[in-house]
Formats: C-alpha cells, sequence, structure tokens
C-alpha cells in the first residue's frame, strides 16, 4: 500500500477549525453549477498550535471544484493568501473566529461517480457519504465537524420544479427568467455527510403521523410520475418504523416533515440524509406485478433503516469513519428486530444467518478481512462491507444477549441522552452498556479491534450416576492479515439441553462459582477463557445439546454430533434457528460423503437418513410454513464452499445436484402435495401469512423441476403464465430458463422482456435470471447482455443485476479456462474510471482466489495483476493490494 497514503485511528485529532453554522446557495445548471457557501468558523476548542506553529492554518477537503472567490470577514483574499490544490484549500492565517465566504463551479453532468452532486435521468441529487461533500465546495468534510445548515435552491421552474433539501422549507419564490427557488433550514446540527439536494421534475404521495407526545409528522415520498402507484408499501413501512421507535426505544422523529426520493442512478441501497432520505429506486419501489415478496421484505427493512439512522446515526453520529460501526452496526440491528416483529422472528434470523455465514465468514477469510474497527484504510468506501454492518450488528445483539433487553434499553436510552448532538466513539456506546449493567466490558472491547471469525469446539457428557452434564468449551481465534496472535474473547453462548427421552428442554442448574445458578430452559453462558468446563446439575436425563441458540454468538461451532442427533434435533429443538441449522448441519454432512465420491470418482450413494429427515418435515408440517420453507432448502453452493478447505467448484455443485434430485424423485408426491396445497386464488398481499404460503409452495416446484418431468414442466409453464404477482411469476420464469428445456425457455424469456422493456426494475430481475443459469452457455449469454439497450455501466443497479449476479454463478464463473474472471476484470478496469466505488464492490470475487485449487488460483490472480498495471483508483487500488498481499 506504499503508493497511496493510508489513514489510521491512531493519528485522529480533533479539527483546527469547526463550522457552527453553514449556509449554501446553490444556482443550478447540468454542468456549470454555482454553490456558494457562507461557513461560521471558530477555533476547535481541543485544538491549539504545538511548539513549533505560532498558530493553525485552516484546511478545507475540495475535489473536482472549481474555485470563483474566497473571502474572509468580507474581505477578499489576494492570490498568496490561499493555496488551492487537487483535494484541498489552505488558507494560512486566520482569525479565531470568522465568516469564511466561497464561490465553487462543479459540473454534475460530468460526474459518473455518483458522490456529491451529479445527475439521474435529468434529476440533481446528492450522495455525501462518506466524503461526497467535498466534491461539492470546500469544508471541513469529516464526522465530527457538526453545523446546522440554511440551504437555498435556485433552479428552473419547468425542469426542475421540485427543489429539495434537509430540514422544513422557510421560505419561497418566484425569480426572473422562469426561476425559482426554495430555502431550507435543518435546526439540528449534522456533519456534511449527512447532507442532501434533490431537484427535478417529481411527484409527491402524502400521509401524516402523529408521534406519541403529539407532535405531527409531514411524511413525503418523491417520485417520477410514473411510480405513484409503487410507493404504498414503503409509506406503510416507514408508518410502522416510526411506531415501532417509539414504542421499543422511545425515540421520536424530530422535523415538521420527513422525505424519501427514489433516484435509479445510486451507488448504495439508500441514505439517511437528516429529514431527505435519497433511496435507490430499487429500494423503494413495489407492486404485486413488479416486485417479488423477497423485494417488498428488503424494502421494508431499508425504509426502516433508514428511518433508524436519525437517532442512531443523526442525533448522535461518528467521532471519525473507523467508528461507522457506531451507527451502522447498531441500526443493522435494529432493522433486523423490527422486520423480526414484523414478520416471521426464526425466518428472519434464519435468513440473517444464512447469509452471514455465507457472505461474511468469507470476507474474514480472505486477504481483505478487518476488524469491525479498522485501525487504517487508503479509501474509507472499502470499509462499507459486511463486517462493519453485518457483524457489528451480531456484536451489538451479544451485548443484548449479556445484558438482557430491559439492561440493554437502558443503555440505548443513556446513550442517545448523554451524546444527542455529538460525534463520539464505539467506546462511548459500549461504556453507557456497561454503566448501567454493572457488567465489566473491557474484554468484549476486543470484538471490535480483533478480525477474523472465532471457532468454538464443545463437547459434552453426561453422567448417568451423578446427573451431571458437563460441557467443554474452547475457543480460538484463526490468523488474519496483520493480526497472528488473538486473544480470548467474551462470548455469550445460548444454550438448551434438549432431553433423549421426553424431547422436551430440561431445566439448567449451572454449578457456579457462587452456588447453584438457575438459568431457566434457555439460558446464556458467558464464555471468556480459551477453555471453560460449564457442569450443570440434577439433569433428569440424557440430553442432546442445543448451542449457540439463535445464532447468539458470530463464530464458527464444532460439535461431534452424530447425524442420528441432529435428526433428533431437527424434530425436538424448541428453538426454531437451531431446528433449522440441524437439518443444515445433516445436509452438509451427506454432501461432504458426495463431494469426496465426486472427487475421487466412485459412485454417488444418497444418504437414506436425510430423505427420511425430509419425508418427515413434508408429512409433518406444523403450523409455522415460512420456517417449513428454509428448512426444506438445501445449502447454498456458497455456503457448502466455506466448510470446505479447498473449494472444488464442479465437486459442490454435483454433489448439490444429485441431493436436490434425489429428494425430488424419493419424495416427489409429497412435494407436489405441498405445491397443491400452498395453491392461493386470494388477492396478493404482503402478509407474513401470504409469503409463507408462497415461498413454501415455490420451494416445493424448485425440488419438482429438478428431474423436469412432464408433470413439473406443465405446473411451471401454467403459474407463470397464470399468476398475478411477480413472486410467483419469476419464481417459474427462472425454473424455466435454468432447466434444459430451451425450448420453453427461450420464448418465455423473450415474451417476459419484451413485456417489460419500460420497467428498469423489472427488467434487472430479467439480467438476473439468465445470467445466473446452471448451462455452460451463460458467459456468452453475459457478453450479449451487455450490448443491450437497456444496460449501462454507469448504472450501479445494472451493473449488480448482470455482472455481479454473474459473479455469483459458481459452476459459470469459476470456469478452467479463465474467462470469467477475465469478463470481470474487464469490467473492473472499465469501471475504475467511471466509478471505482462500484468498481472495488464488483472485483470482491477475485479477491478470494486462495480458497481454490492452484489452476483456478493462478488465473484469478493473472487477472488482479492486470487489473494493478492500470492507472488504478485508491478504491481499486487498495483491494487490488491487500488480495495480492500474500500472492
Amino acid at each position: 500500500m506504499s503508493e497511496m497514503q493510508a489513514t489510521y485511528l491512531k493519528d485522529y485529532l480533533p479539527p483546527a477549525y469547526r463550522v457552527t453554522h453553514t449556509e449554501l446557495t446553490f444556482d443550478l445548471s447540468p454542468s456549470a453549477t454555482r454553490v456558494k457557501a457562507r461557513l461560521h468558523v471558530e477555533r476547535h476548542p481541543d485544538r491549539e498550535p504545538d511548539d513549533a506553529e505560532t498558530s493553525l492554518p485552516l484546511e478545507l477537503a475540495g475535489e473536482q471544484v472549481k474555485l470563483i472567490s474566497i473571502a474572509v470577514d468580507g474581505r477578499t483574499l489576494e492570490a498568496g493568501e490561499f493555496e488551492v490544490g487537487d483535494d484541498k484549500l489552505i488558507v494560512s492565517t486566520v482569525p479565531e473566529r470568522f465568516l469564511l465566504d466561497t464561490e465553487v463551479e462543479i459540473d454534475p453532468d460530468a460526474n459518473t461517480a455518483l458522490e456529491g452532486l451529479y445527475r439521474s435521468n435529468g434529476m440533481f441529487c446528492t450522495q455525501c457519504e462518506p466524503e461526497g461533500f467535498r466534491r461539492i465546495t470546500f469544508y471541513p468534510d469529516r464526522p465530527d465537524v457538526m453545523a446546522t445548515f440554511s440551504t437555498t435552491l435556485i433552479g428552473d421552474r419547468d425542469s426542475l420544479p421540485v427543489l429539495l433539501s434537509n430540514g422544513n422549507p422557510v421560505e419561497q419564490g418566484e425569480l426572473p427568467n422562469g426561476r425559482h427557488f426554495v430555502t431550507w433550514e435543518d435546526p439540528h446540527p449534522k456533519p456534511s455527510y449527512l447532507f442532501a439536494l434533490v431537484a427535478g421534475s417529481l411527484e409527491k404521495v402524502e400521509d401524516h403521523h402523529t408521534t406519541t407526545s403529539g407532535h405531527e409528522v409531514l411524511l413525503q415520498i418523491w417520485v417520477e410520475a410514473e411510480n405513484l402507484d409503487k410507493t404504498e408499501h414503503a409509506m406503510a413501512s416507514l408508518k410502522r418504523s416510526m411506531e415501532w421507535d417509539e414504542e421499543t426505544y422511545g425515540r421520536e422523529y424530530d422535523l415538521d416533515r420527513f422525505m424519501i426520493v427514489a433516484v435509479n442512478d445510486f451507488n448504495m441501497g439508500a441514505m439517511e440524509n437528516k429529514g431527505l432520505n435519497i433511496f435507490n429506486s430499487a429500494a423503494v419501489l413495489t407492486h404485486p406485478q413488479t416486485a417479488n415478496d423477497a423485494t417488498f421484505q428488503r424494502v421494508e427493512s431499508i425504509v426502516a433503516h433508514e428511518y433508524f439512522h436519525n437517532w442512531s446515526g443523526n442525533r448522535v453520529t461518528c467521532r471519525d469513519w473507523f467508528q461507522l460501526s457506531l451507527k451502522e452496526g447498531f441500526t443493522v440491528f435494529r432493522d433486523q428486530t423490527f422486520s423480526a416483529d414484523a414478520n416471521s422472528a426464526p425466518v428472519k434470523r434464519i435468513e440473517d444467518v444464512s447469509f452471514f455465514r455465507t457472505a461474511q465468514f468469507a470476507e474474514d477469510a480472505g486477504p481483505t478481512a478487518h476488524p469491525i474497527r479498522p485501525d487504517h484504510y487508503i479509501e474509507i468506501s472499502n470499509f462499507y462491507t459486511l463486517t462493519i454492518y453485518e457483524k457489528g450488528a451480531e456484536v451489538v445483539r451479544m451485548l443484548r444477549h449479556l445484558l438482557g433487553w430491559e439492561d440493554f434499553r437502558r443503555g440505548s436510552d443513556l446513550y442517545f441522552e448523554r451524546f444527542d448532538g455529538q460525534a463520539v466513539t464505539i467506546e462511548d456506546f459500549v461504556t453507557c452498556m456497561a454503566e448501567v449493567s454493572g457488567l465489566d466490558l473491557d474484554q468484549f472491547m476486543r470484538w471490535y479491534s480483533q478480525a477474523g471469525t472465532p471457532e468454538i469446539d464443545a463437547h459434552g457428557e453426561y453422567d448417568y450416576a451423578t446427573g451431571n452434564y458437563h460441557l467443554r468449551l474452547s475457543q480460538r481465534t484463526p490468523a488474519t492479515p496483520g493480526q497472528t496472535e488473538k486473544l480470548p474473547l467474551h462470548i455469550p453462548v445460548r444454550l438448551g439441553l434438549v432431553g433423549t427421552k421426553s424431547g422436551h428442554d430440561l431445566t439448567l442448574t449451572l454449578n457456579g462459582d457462587n452456588g447453584p445458578e438457575k438459568l431457566g430452559k434457555d439460558g446464556v453462558l458467558h464464555l471468556r477463557q480459551a477453555e471453560q468446563t460449564f457442569v450443570f446439575t440434577d439433569v433428569e436425563e440424557a440430553p442432546v445439546p442445543s448451542l449457540l441458540r439463535g445464532f447468539s454468538a458470530p463464530v464458527k461451532l464444532r460439535y461431534p454430533y452424530s447425524r442420528e442427533e441432529l435428526a433428533f434435533l431437527l424434530t425436538h429443538d424448541s428453538d426454531g434457528f437451531n431446528r433449522w441449522d440441524a437439518g443444515q448441519r445433516l445436509t452438509l454432512l451427506a454432501l461432504d460423503d458426495l463431494i469426496a465420491a465426486h472427487r475421487n470418482g466412485v459412485e454417488k450413494v444418497m444418504d437414506s437418513r436425510l430423505i427420511e429427515a425430509y419425508r418427515s418435515l413434508l408429512n409433518e408440517p406444523g403450523d409455522d410454513k415460512a420456517v417449513l420453507a428454509e428448512m426444506l432448502t438445501l445449502p447454498s453452493e456458497a455456503y457448502i464452499a466455506e466448510q470446505q478447505p479447498v473449494v472444488d467448484v464442479d465437486a459442490i455443485h454435483a454433489a448439490r445436484e444429485f441431493v436436490r434430485q434425489s429428494l425430488a424423485w424419493q419424495l416427489r408426491d409429497d412435494f407436489l402435495a405441498v405445491y397443491r396445497d400452498n395453491l392461493s386464488d386470494e388477492p396478493y398481499a404482503p402478509t407474513p401469512e401470504q409469503i409463507a404460503q408462497r415461498r413454501l409452495k415455490n420451494v416445493a416446484l424448485a425440488y419438482l423441476m429438478s428431474i423436469e418431468n412432464d408433470e413439473a414442466v406443465s405446473l411451471t409453464q401454467h403459474q407463470l403464465e397464470q399468476s398475478a404477482n411477480m413472486t410467483d411469476v419469476r419464481a417459474a420464469l427462472t425454473l424455466l430458463a435454468h432447466s434444459d428445456r430451451t425450448d420453453l425457455a427461450e420464448p418465455a424469456l423473450k415474451a417476459f422482456g419484451e413485456k417489460w422493456a419500460h420497467d428498469p426494475l423489472v427488467m434487472d430481475q430479467w439480467f438476473t435470471i439468465q445470467v445466473t443459469r446452471p448451462q455452460a452457455d451463460v458467459l456468452e449469454r453475459v457478453r450479449f447482455l451487455m450490448g443491450h439497450p437497456l444496460f449501462s455501466m454507469k448504472n450501479p443497479n445494472k451493473v449488480r443485476a448482470l455482472i455481479g449476479a454473474f459473479a455469483q454463478n459458481r459452476i459459470n464463473f469459476h470456469r478452467l479456462d479463465g474467462e470469467g474472471y477475465k469478463l470481470l476484470a474487464d469490467v473492473v478496469i472499465e469501471l475504475n474510471r467511471l466509478n471505482p466505488e462500484i468498481a472495488a464492490r464488483i472485483i470482491t470475487p477475485l479477491t478470494r482466489w486462495q480458497r481454490f485449487d492452484e489452476q483456478r488460483q493462478a488465473l484469478m490472480k493473472a487477472e488482479l495483476e492486470r487489473i494493478r498495471a492500470e492507472k488504478l483508483s485508491p478504491n481499486v487500488f487498495e483491494m487490488v493490494e491487500r488480495a495480492l498481499a500474500d500472492a
């Protein structure tokens, strides 16, 4: 990393100057927008000149902005009094308190990076997190500079009838030459990364929310006119989020209006700018005919996430970007628990953990592994990662397990009240939790500084003579880049003991240092040492341990379960998550046998115990169809790969297909019965009950289509032709497109593409369906679709839908000729020039080269070397250098 300068946490200093109030005026023009900024500046009380300095210069960040004028306290500065570089403006001498006036010119049309102010479909919009505001004007663009803002927007009345910014509108009027203006005031101090501006031709839907204390809030969702009918679910989700945050955390909204704007070109899912959330259109627009159930649930989650940031991120924000998980980890945890309350809690946990164990564990095991709070970075955009967000959320969840809900709520209340309006650190958050609970959380803080996935080895023994059960737990964390030595962590291990005779949870009495401790039937153990033994007394029968219930810690658990014990837990465990996990473990054992058989060229034999376990599930489905659907879903190829010491792409694919087809042949009548039992002619609604029913039905249909008999094909065609909702249509189209029946697949894809060519989000689904097919011609299909009129390399959604989806098609991306790697490298090189942030995100599959066989390793490294030979942005440079560091 020597070629580019890294930023280190240890070097943090408060800014020399802070801004107390910011006044902005935008004269909007597509290629020559003028921005006037008046900053009310004062010396930061915590920064004084050191012995080598007589005064501190004013240093402001600025990129791709053209300075027109600069003045201090009304006096225009002369050339020798300031210096403008590629990324900063320095004024050598300033008073301790002063007004700084600048005027700059920027070019929104040329901004393909989509950071700062840019245009999307003729609409002006902004993305300032983490460091985009410096592309708008010269500013101390860091999160610990918090100011109130006054923003005036000036634009053409006809082309820009709507002018939006943070806060509340305080003045508006007409100007000469068909122009108009609106002034917005945001009374809450905020860092520049939370600034937002939107100007364009938009329509709105409105609603209202009355807070617990009686404050009336106007709710608005702004979209292009043709999307007005796709906002109902987002508005309902927003209202539920506001009610939930008041009931669960006691947090009310603090402005007179809350606005959401849908934008087609956006690097992220959405952004929590104060009072004016800007959303990727894919994260806000839904309609039964255009969005499937997963999208409805995703929109609900993202709307909640961005709204919850109003407190966990906006009112209390990060001191510096090393503390990013302070707001993101906490808020992901909050949106996960909201979604769990709104839908099926076990299924939400299964979905979150399934994704986490596949994607975040892979990040922890690769060359880009980093702690939740990194100690350095070259490009902060590269740390918007699963570790920061998802692992950060798991660490917050562990705090709730350790404290219990009541103390956790008291700790969050203290945190919000103590630090309201401030930029703080992770220590500040954890200290509040320690203070209210009396727990010593010093060891727990290691979760934030140590990278990697901890591993727990467990062993249990039941003493029939004494009725005692001994559970030995040992922990270790493997070495990661830059961290070879790891210290023991404070890990909450939630567990139950399931009696082998009764099939019920047994009462837990822990033999503690201060005598017996009653834990009920579901307890939490505090694992703090490298190895600990826990003794449970008065255990009335031999148990099977149900460990890490609810995935109480983000660790890998090893326990020598027999296949019979796993089948027992699959049937009897009271914890919905652990029932599912037992099924996954049982399936993985069968897959391990089949992978070895494929590798050794011997005949594959299906484990009959797995077939019987699935038969039992299908014939005794119980009441929770959502959980059943998850339990019937096989582990993904990506997750299976994470369990293997060396990823054998072909063997994994072949083994999983063998299991899928074997289950389908053996249980065909059972799957058919489940499919028919869950057909419904009810009008579509994204309710938990209907979503579960559709999910279970489509899981059954996928098994039936895996053997492609005439009956399954007929059912799939009928569902495609007759269904009125996108969930069932997309499921059926995917099954046909992924089958070997090209005589049916191609006409279906053609008809779907022609029907929905007018809808960009639906066409993204069309792209993804085609490039995730298992057939060997997919690479040629990708190249063909890259030339499609509706594909654009400048649109992040299109890149993710086509190139990103193809890179997850493991059997085709990892072709032995390396052409899949070459295509991705070509795209990264092009995106490096257009949008470095998206280029750095999409390169990830190549950075995992060390997990594969020698032939694929060599091919992936060659493409990384080819990328490295280009003139790279900091975003891509950092990713490539870290990936090749040990090559």
